[in-house]
């Protein structure tokens, strides 16, 4: 089995995929934020930060991580302009925490697999030829040369050749050990600033923070890709508002309600951050228009439990993304590449739905690699 499967190498699942963008880590936090806008699928786009040796790999950021700087300190949020201008480098995690590792592109699935297993977060894959090699716009003499290999990209591949695993595949997420207990969580009516360690954290795990009710019912989720189709003004949202209202913030991000806007203004100027209200007031925020929902199907989302006070109407197709510890391994994979997420959290019907806990892709390809030994 594992001399079939494995028989592929690194550069086969890079296949169609795209240059990723570079900046040096000189650059200017502001000017990632303006390069990743600026690209296709912005929501889920991240900068490669390469080192002054040629090829060299340093790490990935994108608009999450610049909205983590922004609220990383008072002074930081007093003065956002200054904060924009420190460089990558002030982005880039110093606990090793979401590493970006180079692989050779004729290196095996298994080595691609190892390396994410021992804790790199993403591969960077160095494309052959340079057919799709890339100036970056903006920044000269600086190339991309390079594409991702995701953890998504290894669950597809496995997906993919699931019948040599049917020994597993039926079996339920919680029998196979992969509902994971202890995960990333605020109430809703916490500081949503309170949870930027959080964020950060989920940013390297790539996972999300669940927002839970006090009876340990799932309300919502505080999710890092949400957060990277913002801009920076969401910066003062975070500053100002609860986990909850954030919530809210982020799905309706581009038009949000008129009330949350004026409670974000009057925070900031009860905090004397006039300088975070002028950057939200002079952003064009009419440039950002809501994406239709693309249909009415709720498939895998959950009907979540409100707080009575204090909430706000989210789009169904912002909803997390939920199964039940009775879930089949190859039903978790097959709805959670469905919906572009690397993470389920998982609702106990037999506990009125309260959540029990998290699957994450790093642990399904953790269990793949302990079959294929």
């Amino acid at each position: 089995m594992a001399v079939s499967l494995l028989a592929n190498d690194v550069s086969d699942l890079c296949i169609g995929k795209p240059a990723v963008r570079a900046l040096p880590l000189s650059a200017a936090a502001g000017d990632l934020a303006a390069t990743v806008r600026k690209g296709p699928r912005a929501a889920a786009a991240a900068c490669i930060a390469v080192g002054p040796a040629r090829g060299a790999v340093v790490g990935r950021a994108g608009l999450a991580d610049v909205l983590c700087l922004l609220c990383s300190s008072p002074d930081a949020l007093a003065r956002p302009a200054a904060a924009l201008a420190r460089p990558v480098s002030a982005l880039l995690p110093k606990d090793g925490a979401g590493e970006v590792r180079r692989v050779d592109p004729r290196s095996s699935v298994l080595e691609a697999l190892d390396a994410i297993l021992s804790g790199a977060q993403v591969l960077a894959v160095p494309l052959r030829n340079g057919g799709r090699k890339k100036l970056l716009a903006g920044v000269a003499g600086v190339t991309s040369d390079f594409c991702w290999l995701t953890q998504e990209d290894l669950v597809r591949y496995f997906l993919n050749s699931i019948s040599l695993f049917y020994h597993v595949a039926a079996r339920s997420v919680s029998s196979l050990g992969l509902v994971r207990p202890d995960f990333l969580s605020v109430r809703p009516d916490e500081a949503a600033l309170s949870a930027v360690p959080l964020i950060r954290c989920a940013i390297a795990a790539e996972t999300a923070v669940a927002v839970v009710s006090a009876d340990g019912h799932l309300v919502g989720e505080i999710s890092t890709a949400h957060l990277a189709a913002c801009d920076e003004t969401a910066a003062a949202a975070i500053a100002t508002l609860s986990a909850a209202d954030l919530m809210a913030y982020i799905d309706y991000f581009g038009s949000p309600p008129e009330h949350i806007l004026r409670a974000i203004k009057t925070g900031l100027k009860a905090k004397g951050l006039d300088a975070m209200l002028e950057l939200m007031e002079d952003e064009t925020m009419t440039s950002f228009s809501l994406s239709s929902s693309s249909s009415d199907e709720d498939t895998g989302r959950a009907h979540l439990r409100r707080p009575s006070s204090g909430s706000f109407g989210r789009r169904s197709t912002e909803e997390p993304v939920v199964c039940s510890p009775a879930s089949s391994l190859v039903a978790v994979m097959v709805q959670a590449l469905a919906h572009r997420v690397s993470y389920l959290w998982v609702l106990d019907e037999e506990d009125d739905c309260r959540l029990a806990g998290i699957v994450t892709f790093a642990d399904i390809l953790r269990l793949f690699r302990e079959q294929l030994q």
